[in-house]
C-alpha cells in the first residue's frame, strides 16, 4: 500500500489494494500472475433523495484519496504531504452532500452555461481553498485523476451550489456589504488588506465558507436519510 493511503486503511480496514495508472504497465503488472487493482468502488450509498437502495450510488478509491488529499491541502493544521482518517472523513461527507443536493430539482432549471460558469468559479475557489493551482496539479498526479474527472466533480459541486442558491438561501453573490463586513471580522485569510486589492479574492473565499457551511449543515441533517457501506478489498 501506498503511503498517502494510510488514512484510507484507517477508515476501511486493512485489504485494500490500489495501484496508480502510471505504473500498471510496468512487465510485473502485466504478468497474469500478478493481477493489479487499478481502481475499485470503496463506498456504496444511498438516500432518498438519489433513488434510495434501488439506485445506489458509489465512490472509488481514487477520487476518494483526492478528494481526501484536497481536504488535507485545505488544512491549516495539517504540514504532511499525506492525509489523516479525519480528512477522509471530510471528503466523503462533502462528495455524498453534493451529490444529493446535485441530484434535487432546481426552479428555474440552470442552463448548461449557468453550469459551465458555476463549474468555473468553483475551479478557482477550489485553487484558492487548497492555496494554489501546482498544488492541486501536484494532488490530481498524486491520485492519477484526469483532467476530465476533475471537471466531473467540478459540475457536481456547481449543480449542488446552484441548488442552494435558489432553493435554500442566496449566497453565490454576497453584496459589496457583505463582502466588507466580513473583512473586517479579521476572521478572513485577508488581514489588514485593502477592500479594493482583495475584493476578487475575498470573494471566492466567503462564497467557498458559506457553501461549505450549507453543504455541512445539509449532510448533518440528513445523515439519518443516508445508508452508507464501506467495501473492504477482497
Amino acid at each position: 500500500m501506498r503511503a498517502p493511503l494510510i488514512a484510507l486503511a484507517m477508515l476501511l480496514g486493512p485489504g485494500i489494494s490500489w495501484v496508480s495508472p502510471a505504473h500498471a504497465q510496468t512487465p510485473a503488472a502485466s504478468s497474469p500472475s500478478a493481477p493489479l487493482m487499478v481502481d475499485r468502488v470503496v463506498v456504496r450509498w444511498y438516500a432518498p433523495e438519489t433513488g434510495g437502495g434501488d439506485r445506489p450510488q458509489f465512490i472509488f478509491t481514487r477520487e476518494l484519496a483526492f478528494q481526501a488529499r484536497l481536504e488535507a491541502l485545505a488544512d491549516p493544521e495539517q504540514e504532511a504531504a499525506s492525509f489523516l482518517d479525519r480528512h477522509v472523513r471530510a471528503a466523503m461527507d462533502r462528495h455524498i452532500a453534493e451529490t444529493m443536493l446535485a441530484s434535487m430539482p432546481v426552479e428555474p432549471a440552470p442552463k448548461p452555461e449557468e453550469i459551465g460558469a458555476r463549474a468555473e468559479a468553483a475551479r478557482e475557489a477550489l485553487e484558492q481553498r487548497v492555496r494554489g493551482k501546482e498544488r492541486l496539479l501536484a494532488a490530481m498526479k498524486a491520485e492519477g485523476i484526469a483532467s476530465d474527472e476533475l471537471d466531473a466533480m467540478l459540475r457536481r459541486q456547481a449543480r449542488a451550489s446552484l441548488y442552494l442558491d435558489r432553493m435554500v438561501a442566496p449566497m453565490l453573490e454576497p453584496s459589496e456589504y457583505e463582502l466588507r463586513a466580513a473583512l473586517r471580522t479579521g476572521t478572513t485569510p485577508f488581514k489588514e488588506q485593502r477592500f479594493n486589492d482583495v475584493a476578487p479574492a475575498l470573494r471566492r473565499w466567503y462564497v467557498s465558507q458559506r457553501l461549505a457551511q450549507a453543504l455541512d449543515t445539509y449532510f448533518q441533517n440528513a445523515r439519518s436519510r443516508v445508508v452508507v457501506s464501506l467495501l473492504r478489498a477482497k
